[in-house]
């Protein structure tokens, strides 16, 4: 497949614990990876970000630490997650939406790699 961070399908990502969730925005970071939750702009404050220590692994699926990430509706298609993304994409197209432009969400992961080294 491919390199993680060139994919334009939706991802998903997979906690040890089971728990699932689809990714709006993902980065690279030395330590592993920063993702951004679908919605994350309406929780708190870095409440839909977050960090995954380990290293990147595989070609899709892929692993980071413990988690797993994969395309969303591949290796067993979740429902639930599929309307969320269906909603999120929804969301999107709302012309009233308030998401960020790239520019802003890269301020945010910057000012979210500070808050969690201190």
């Amino acid at each position: 497949m491919a390199d993680l961070f060139s994919v334009t399908a939706p991802l998903r990502i997979k906690s040890p614990q089971g728990g699932e969730k689809v990714i709006a925005e993902i980065f690279q970071h030395p330590e592993g990876i920063v993702f951004f939750e679908i919605f994350w702009n309406q929780l708190a404050e870095y409440q839909g970000i977050h960090f995954i220590q380990g290293d990147i692994k595989g070609e899709g699926p892929w692993k980071v630490g413990d988690y797993t990430l994969s395309v969303l509706a591949c290796h067993g298609t979740d429902a639930t997650l599929a309307a969320d993304y269906a909603d999120w994409q929804m969301y999107l197209q709302t012309p009233v939406n308030n998401y960020p432009d790239m520019r802003k969400i890269e301020n945010i992961f910057e000012a979210f790699i500070v808050n969690i080294k201190t």
